[in-house]
C-alpha cells in the first residue's frame, strides 16, 4: 500500500514538473519572486557550469569572497524556458566575471536531482541568488529576462 502511494506521488510530482516546464507565457516575465530566506547552502559539486558543458562548480561562494554573488539556475537541457535561460546565463558569466558565479543544475538528471530537493524547488526554471556569504537572497521562479535578473545582482552591489 505505502509503495503505491509513493509511486502515486512521484508521478504527480514528474507530471506536475513537466507541466510546469512545458508552460510558457510571451513578453512577459513569467515567474514568482521571493525575497531572501536566511538560509546557508554549503558546497556542493555540481553538474555542470554555466551552460552544462561539465566543468567543475560549487553552488557556495568562493571562501576567499571573491563572489558578491552566486546566481544558482535549476532547470534540464530539456525544457523550453530553461533552454531560453541559458544565452542569458552565459551572457552574465561573461558580462560579470569575477563578481558573479553562474552555477547550473539540471534537476532531471541524476546528478542534478538531489539540488531540486536542497533548494526545495517546485518548478523549473528557478534561479537562487546567494550574497556573498552563501545566503539566499532572492530566488524566481520561470523564465526570467536578463534586465531583471541584472536588478536582482545589482541589489548586493554588483557592477560590470
Amino acid at each position: 500500500m505505502r509503495r503505491g502511494i509513493g509511486i502515486v506521488a512521484a508521478s504527480t510530482i514528474a507530471l506536475f514538473m513537466g507541466v510546469a516546464c512545458s508552460q510558457e507565457k510571451k513578453d512577459a516575465p513569467a515567474g514568482k519572486e521571493t525575497q531572501g530566506s536566511s538560509e546557508k547552502f554549503a558546497a556542493q559539486p555540481a553538474s555542470g557550469g554555466a551552460a552544462a558543458s561539465g566543468g567543475a562548480a560549487v553552488d557556495a561562494p568562493a571562501k576567499d569572497g571573491k563572489y558578491l554573488v552566486t546566481f544558482v539556475e535549476l532547470g534540464s537541457v530539456r525544457c523550453i524556458p530553461c533552454k531560453k535561460m541559458q544565452p542569458i546565463m552565459k551572457e552574465i558569466e561573461e558580462e560579470y566575471a569575477g563578481t558573479v558565479k553562474v552555477v547550473f543544475h539540471d534537476v532531471w538528471t541524476a546528478e542534478g536531482k538531489p539540488y531540486a530537493q536542497k533548494y526545495g524547488i517546485r518548478v523549473i526554471p528557478t534561479q537562487v541568488f546567494l550574497d556573498k556569504d552563501g545566503v539566499e537572497y532572492f530566488r524566481h521562479e520561470g523564465f526570467f529576462p536578463k534586465d531583471e535578473l541584472v536588478k536582482v545582482l545589482k541589489q548586493k552591489g554588483v557592477r560590470r
